[in-house]
């Protein structure tokens, strides 16, 4: 009689990570955000106009700069913030979502999702907006994890009435409160939820070629969109 042990296939998620991991991208996001806006806080002396710093000029999204060869904006913009209440609902709103989100996808895909969705909002503020309006903030990369979030949940035939209802919510403050950017946060949702679903719906079979393929296929296009606007 054959004494071979039969080996069962590994348990995963339904992106394909592997189960039981703890979250190290959101908090590596967090520090580095906070860092940053400690950064702009002291080169401009000042906790509440810190957007007088240099580092302002230098990263923040403005679409004309962008089609003048400042191709870093776009996502260099997405870790600026505009004093402590901006970064501190960001960061509470990465924590809250992210965490799940990040065990579900597992640290790569969940960091790819975020980048992506980053790209998104800068790609609809790039094709829409005002060539000289200002843009920051991590707003555009949380709403694509709150988008990616009611897939996953949508996958997990799990109610996402609350993730919807939130969305809704804040849909609805981006347009009463002045200064908000809502194409950001539109482009942020609408990519976040295109790139989670491209992971979680992905076949069982060569999955990480094809997540990979998808991925890499919509970072292509979102930089072609904004590409052309050099163009316009």
């Amino acid at each position: 009689m054959s004494r071979g042990v039969r080996r069962g296939r590994r348990a995963t998620t339904v992106a394909g990570a592997e189960p039981g991991g703890r979250p190290l991208v959101v908090p590596a996001l967090i520090g580095i955000n906070t860092v940053i806006f400690i950064w702009t806080v002291v080169q401009a002396g000042s906790i509440n106009g810190n957007s007088a710093a240099s580092l302002f000029g230098e990263w923040a999204l403005v679409p004309v700069l962008v089609q003048d060869g400042e191709w870093w904006r776009v996502l260099t913009s997405g870790f600026l913030h505009i004093g402590p209440i901006h970064l501190l609902f960001n960061m509470i709103a990465l924590w809250v979502l992210g965490r799940d989100l990040e065990i579900v996808l597992g640290r790569g895909r969940f960091l790819a999702v975020y980048l992506i969705s980053l790209l998104g909002g800068s790609a609809a503020v790039m094709l829409f907006s005002a060539p000289n309006q200002a843009v920051a903030g991590a707003s555009g990369a949380v709403f694509g994890l709150m988008g990616g979030l009611a897939v996953v949940l949508r996958r997990l035939r799990v109610p996402a009435g609350q993730v919807v209802g939130l969305i809704v919510v804040n849909l609805v403050i981006s347009v009463l409160i002045p200064g908000i950017s809502l194409l950001g946060h539109l482009g942020g949702l609408v990519i976040g939820a295109v790139a989670t679903a491209a992971l979680v719906y992905s076949p069982v079979r060569n999955r990480t070629a094809v997540q990979a393929a998808a991925l890499g296929g919509l970072t292509i296009v979102l930089l072609f969109l904004i590409a052309i606007t050099s163009l316009a």
